[in-house]
């Protein structure tokens, strides 16, 4: 057995290289430039049915995870990782993206409802449970469609990021990945209050 300690995030998304730029896909951008920071490939776990990467710095091993089972079930995934790995729920860090936050914002709770995302509603069925750390990263909402005064969600969250939107980004998961670095069994409270107090024109 290992003597490091051991972080477990997850990013939620849609596998297959026409998803890649998806707004829908915001965890998995988030996990690749993770990993990319530290030069961690990732591999295909199929027991896991996840791509894996890992990582060490300072001390602690970064276990980071893509699934390959499809946004809506995401819960499959998350339940054969915990299985695996024997861990309580609230080792978890889920990162998804949130129509209902404005581009350039980061919201984070330790415990909650789907809010109406299909990743979030699979993993709570498959764990009966709500008590995970989950990582919302704003993609803005959805233009609404004037004739039918309906919001256009589909093609927002499955449409590729803008190139102003992606320099947005890159200061949002700089944030994100400076604190998650920092995250320990003693800060929890005040690295959350980092990420949901984050100003993007302070960076």
């Amino acid at each position: 057995m290992s003597n490091y300690k051991e972080k477990f995030i997850i990013g939620l998304g849609n596998p297959g290289k026409k998803y890649d730029n998806n707004r829908h896909n915001i965890g998995f951008l988030f996990i690749q430039e993770f990993a990319k920071n530290y030069n961690s490939k990732f591999i295909l776990k199929n027991k896991l049915r996840c791509n894996y990467a890992e990582f060490l710095h300072d001390g602690i091993i970064y276990r980071m995870f893509m699934p390959n089972t499809y946004m809506n079930n995401s819960g499959e995934a998350i339940r054969a990782i915990v299985d695996w790995y024997k861990l309580d729920k609230d080792e978890l860090i889920i990162v998804v993206d949130d129509i209902d936050i404005p581009l350039g914002k980061i919201r984070v709770r330790k415990k909650g409802s789907s809010g109406g995302h299909n990743g979030l509603k699979s993993i709570i069925s498959h764990l009966n449970s709500k008590e995970f750390i989950r990582i919302r990263i704003g993609i803005g909402s959805p233009p609404l469609i004037d004739k039918d005064k309906k919001y256009n969600t589909i093609s927002h969250v499955l449409g590729n990021f803008s190139k102003p939107e992606k320099l947005i980004l890159d200061k949002v998961f700089y944030q994100m990945i400076e604190s998650l670095k920092k995250l320990n069994d003693h800060n929890e409270d005040s690295i959350i209050c980092e990420l949901n107090s984050f100003n993007i024109n302070e960076l």
